[in-house]
C-alpha cells in the first residue's frame, strides 16, 4: 500500500486537483508566511489572481489584528507540527465583507521529515457539528469587527453589544457558546496579540504600546502580559527565543 502511494507522490498531481474543488480555498505557505500556492477560489477571495498572491502574507490582505491571528495560528502549527481542525475564523473578502469559514491546516514537510511550511483550506462555514449555526456567528460579527479594528480604544461590553442588538448577557452566552470564550477574554487576547507583534516589529516604547494596544496604563499592561505569557514585556522582546 505504501508504495503504491508513493509511485503517485508527486506533489503537481495534488496540487492541480485542489483547483476542482468547489467553493473550497486551499493555500501553501512557506515558513515566513508567504503564499506559495492557492487555487482559483482562494485568490478570487482576496481580490487577486493566483500568480498575484504568491508571495503575499496575511499582512498584505487583512487588517492587522486579524493577520496576527493567522500568523500565530500558522506558527502553532509549524512548531508543533500538528494539523488543526476546522477552526472558525472571520475572513474578510476583496470587497471588505466579513464572512465566517471553518479552516483546517496541516504541516508540510521537506524529505528529511523537517517542517518547511503549511497547506490549508478553508470552506465557508455551515454550523459545524450542528452546535452553533452560522445565525449565531453572523449575530456576532459586528461585535467582533469592531474589536479587531478599534482594539486599542476603550470598549465597553455594552457597546458591543449594542452592535450585536443583543443585551450584554445574550453576547456572553452567544460568545461562549460558539467561540468556548468570553468578549472580555478575546478582547484582551487580541490586544495582548498585538502588543506582541509590536514589541518584536517595532522599536515603541512599552509604555507606547501599552496605550495603543487599550490598556490603561504600562502597569496595567505589564500585569496583563506578566499573567498571560509569564514574562514581562520587556524581556519578551529582548528574547530571540520568542517569534
Amino acid at each position: 500500500m505504501d508504495s503504491w502511494w508513493r509511485s503517485v507522490s508527486d506533489p503537481a498531481q495534488w496540487l492541480d486537483l485542489m483547483e476542482a474543488l468547489p467553493a473550497v480555498c486551499f493555500f501553501c505557505k512557506d515558513s515566513g508566511g508567504r503564499f506559495m500556492r492557492v487555487n482559483a477560489a482562494g485568490a478570487a477571495l482576496h481580490g487577486c489572481s493566483r500568480e498575484e498572491m504568491i508571495g503575499k502574507k496575511d499582512a498584505d490582505l487583512h487588517p492587522p489584528a486579524l493577520a496576527a491571528q493567522y500568523v500565530e495560528e500558522d506558527r502553532k502549527v509549524m512548531r508543533t507540527g500538528l494539523p488543526l481542525l476546522d477552526r472558525i475564523w472571520l475572513v474578510y473578502n476583496a470587497a471588505g465583507t466579513p464572512g465566517w469559514f471553518l479552516s483546517s491546516k496541516f504541516p508540510l514537510r521537506n524529505p528529511r521529515g523537517e517542517v518547511v511550511g503549511i497547506a490549508g483550506v478553508m470552506r465557508v462555514q455551515d454550523a459545524p457539528g450542528g452546535v452553533a449555526g452560522p445565525g449565531g456567528y453572523n449575530r456576532l460579527t459586528p461585535a467582533l469587527n469592531h474589536v479587531l479594528t478599534h482594539y486599542g480604544t476603550d470598549l465597553r461590553m455594552e457597546a458591543l453589544a449594542e452592535r450585536c442588538h443583543l443585551s450584554v448577557s445574550q453576547m456572553q452566552r452567544e460568545f461562549q457558546r460558539c467561540f468556548g470564550t468570553t468578549p472580555s477574554a478575546y478582547l484582551l487576547n487580541v490586544r495582548l496579540l498585538m502588543a506582541r507583534w509590536r514589541l518584536k516589529n517595532t522599536g515603541t516604547s512599552v509604555g507606547a504600546i501599552a496605550l495603543e494596544c487599550g490598556f490603561y496604563d504600562q502597569s496595567h499592561f505589564t500585569r496583563a502580559f506578566q499573567k498571560a505569557h509569564g514574562v514581562s514585556p520587556l524581556k519578551y522582546r529582548n528574547n530571540p527565543a520568542y517569534l
